[in-house]
């Protein structure tokens, strides 16, 4: 028979070890969200820099168009690490 504070470290160690697996799956997710975003940018850039410059359509500034790109691929690793730690707080409360 387990004496307590053994059964709590366990018990710890359990929830620690599903954090970081629910951790890694966010990761994966996020990753692959940012990959594709990134695919859709370097697309993105190709047609800005091949856009002649006497195009009737204004076009997008190169800096604006920068940093669109980086909250793109950011925006995924930021949303899963907020929910992750809504998640854990959650846990914590419980």
């Amino acid at each position: 028979m387990e004496n307590q504070p053994e059964a709590g470290i366990r018990s710890r160690a359990g929830r620690a070890i599903n954090d970081l697996v629910v951790a890694e799956l966010f990761l994966v997710q996020a990753t692959i969200e940012s990959a594709s975003a990134l695919g859709d940018s370097i697309s993105g850039l190709r047609q800005h820099l091949a856009a002649d410059d006497a195009a009737e359509q204004p076009r997008e500034e190169f800096s604006a168009f920068l940093k669109r790109t980086r909250e793109e691929l950011l925006e995924p690793y930021s949303t899963r690490f907020k929910f992750f730690r809504e998640l854990v707080k959650d846990q914590e409360a419980a």
